[in-house]
């Protein structure tokens, strides 16, 4: 990799930690650059991820309803902005790097299949029958593959050529066959060591969204209710004070009062939780961060509501048969076409033929994880309806 070397009309601001991740000392690019005018290595990686064509495809990719079931529930555009904006508020009362919680947080879901998990899992089940030596197929790893390779913007390199830091963040877990072959960005899970701080708060800032707009979705949709959020001690508790406060409150506005004031409680006790640890260890620079434990989490107390709150999600909003029901159709719509496009690779777009010859199986799965919802659904009508086209 080649160090890009630091632009000395943009110095770091003091309130950065010691520990934070300083743009100045950034591991660097892939492929050497002259450094942006008025932009931070971390601002100028914000901005390619934010223009990049997979990026506006989150747009109509689903959270957990797809996306033309109605006009307010999540997508994976919403989402990775509501983790930017949690991650951000933390970042700064931690002293942390804010521009680069902001990159990695709008990044980390670049690669996502469309509907949601339903199509990550078919597709890794895909991948895994048809071409066992490639790996299968995980989301995170294909949202680096996505900035590494697949984006095609630049005349000078392929993907978006981000530094270190955000590659380091985007790639939250690996197996150890797959790190061995990821190079820089894999060397952490070879040697055991942690990303920085960066990168564990937004893992962090990305549970917190996804758990909490999945009560306001899942009431929204009518397959939760209020009376069985009673059993989830971190709603009820924050319901509880929403009621004593507010007389006759009508039901939509209690429901965003109560997952707002949950956010809080988890984003305050997060903070304070990783301050009070990161105290302790006293790091020095990002290389005592990346030699010590983690660093960035919950108090036990907190930790257990919000494993209480994710089990009930998915026992009861996950797996409920409404939502089974939408993601099985789904399932087929993504083998369906892995498989006519591995049985006849010349359907698939030129730029994708081209690939083939590099491995069939990943082409066809960067081909359908790139897609929409709603142009999996197209593709898939055209494939297999009678009279179209």
């Amino acid at each position: 990799m080649s160090a890009t070397p630091p632009n000395p009309a943009l110095s770091t601001p003091t309130m950065l930690a010691p520990y934070a991740a300083h743009p100045e000392q950034s591991r660097g690019r892939r492929y050497a650059e002259t450094p942006a005018e008025g932009r931070t290595e971390f601002q100028r990686d914000r901005d390619r991820i934010i223009h990049s064509n997979a990026f506006r495809r989150l747009e109509y990719k689903t959270q957990v309803f797809v996306n033309h079931e109605g006009d307010l529930f999540r997508t994976r555009l919403t989402h990775s902005l509501e983790v930017a904006q949690i991650a951000r508020s933390i970042a700064r009362n931690l002293r942390l790097n804010e521009d680069l919680v902001e990159a990695i947080s709008l990044a980390h879901d670049l690669g996502h299949t469309p509907f949601g998990h339903a199509g990550q899992d078919v597709l890794n089940a895909c991948m895994r029958e048809f071409a066992p030596e490639a790996g299968g197929f995980e989301h995170n790893l294909q949202s680096l593959r996505v900035v590494d390779e697949l984006e095609e913007r630049y005349g000078d390199f392929d993907g978006l050529n981000l530094v270190f830091e955000t590659r380091e963040g985007i790639l939250k877990h690996c197996s150890l066959e797959r790190a061995r072959r990821l190079g820089d960005v894999g060397e952490r899970f070879l040697a055991r060591t942690q990303p920085s701080l960066e990168a564990q708060l937004t893992n962090l800032a990305d549970e917190v969204a996804y758990n909490n707009h999945d009560i306001d979705d899942g009431l929204r949709s009518g397959l939760i209710t209020l009376d069985q959020l009673q059993s989830v001690r971190i709603f009820a508790r924050h319901r509880a004070m929403v009621e004593a406060r507010y007389t006759g409150l009508a039901e939509r506005r209690m429901i965003t009062e109560t997952v707002r004031r949950m956010i809080n409680t988890l984003i305050i006790d997060l903070t304070q939780t990783s301050a009070a640890r990161i105290a302790d260890v006293a790091p020095q620079t990002i290389d005592d961060v990346r030699q010590s434990p983690s660093l960035v989490g919950f108090s036990p107390d907190v930790r257990t509501e919000a494993d209480e709150l994710k089990v009930f999600l998915r026992e009861q909003l996950y797996m409920h048969y409404k939502v089974r029901r939408t993601t099985s159709k789904a399932k087929r719509i993504v083998r369906d076409l892995f498989t006519a496009f591995f049985d006849e690779p010349r359907m698939l777009p030129t730029q994708y033929q081209e690939r083939v010859e590099k491995g069939k199986a990943r082409a066809i799965a960067d081909y359908i994880a790139g897609m929409t919802d709603r142009y999996a659904i197209r593709e898939h009508r055209k494939l297999f309806e009678v009279g179209d086209d």
